[in-house]
């Protein structure tokens, strides 16, 4: 009778598996980090109303958070070379580059940004405006200017309120990062795919892959509480 799950396998797998969680990890912070950026940017222009802008930014919005990820990552994907090659047809110094000079790691984070991005624009906009309007009074009445009101005053306080929507952001691009194997990004998914393949044994390497994607996660939901309690410990010695 075969054996319904092959625990040495499963088991031998692992390490296999987790040499790329720094491909995984790479992919999700550099995503976090310009996420965050075109996520602040597309914030500010909401809360701020600038005109014409503010309406591409509501539509660029509603459209990330109205398809799915995996076309986004196919947009970009299959997309972005089209406009890369009628550019080097138009703009003489384009006429060298070629789109294969372009690695697969790129478009995933590209995509993956733009994807974070959508979201934490309404993350960061919640928070912005949670801030206490007396807040930006205060500033103003000492003359800084709104570029200093934002650094100095209102984004560390937006930070603070947004910061468990970031971290459970950042895990769940953690796990959308398994999309990446779709365009070629060999991570810890596409490992797993590649040695359940391999030795005819799926089930086995996705529990193993489960459990790396499990422990990653419980590990940076402990590292953001614990951030959480320390910057909302300094906030109250700061108000004392």
């Amino acid at each position: 009778m075969n054996q319904f799950i092959d625990v040495g396998y499963m088991l031998k797998s692992i390490p296999s598996i987790a040499s790329y969680l720094p491909v995984t990890f790479w992919l999700a912070v550099a995503s976090m980090a310009f996420g965050l950026a075109i996520g602040l940017g597309a914030a500010l222009v909401r809360v701020y109303r600038t005109p014409v802008v503010r309406q591409v930014a509501l539509v660029y919005i509603s459209f990330i958070r109205g398809t799915p990820l995996l076309v986004q990552l196919y947009l970009v994907y299959y997309g972005l070379p089209k406009l890369i090659n009628l550019a080097s047809r138009r703009w003489t110094f384009m006429a060298g580059f070629s789109v294969n000079m372009i690695p697969p790691e790129l478009f995933a984070v590209l995509a993956f940004s733009l994807n974070m991005g959508g979201y934490l624009a309404e993350t960061l906009r919640a928070a912005i405006e949670a801030v206490d309007r007396g807040q930006f009074e205060a500033a103003n009445s000492i003359g800084l200017s709104r570029t200093a009101t934002l650094r100095l005053v209102v984004l560390p306080q937006a930070a603070l309120i947004a910061l468990p929507n970031l971290g459970n952001a950042l895990i769940g691009m953690v796990k959308d990062t398994s999309l990446a194997f779709m365009i070629m990004v060999i991570e810890i998914m596409g490992q797993a795919k590649i040695i359940g393949a391999r030795g005819l044994r799926i089930f086995e390497v996705y529990i193993a892959v489960s459990l790396i994607y499990w422990a990653t996660c419980i590990v940076l939901e402990q590292g953001f509480r614990l951030l959480e309690k320390r910057l909302g410990a300094f906030e109250r010695r700061v108000a004392e």
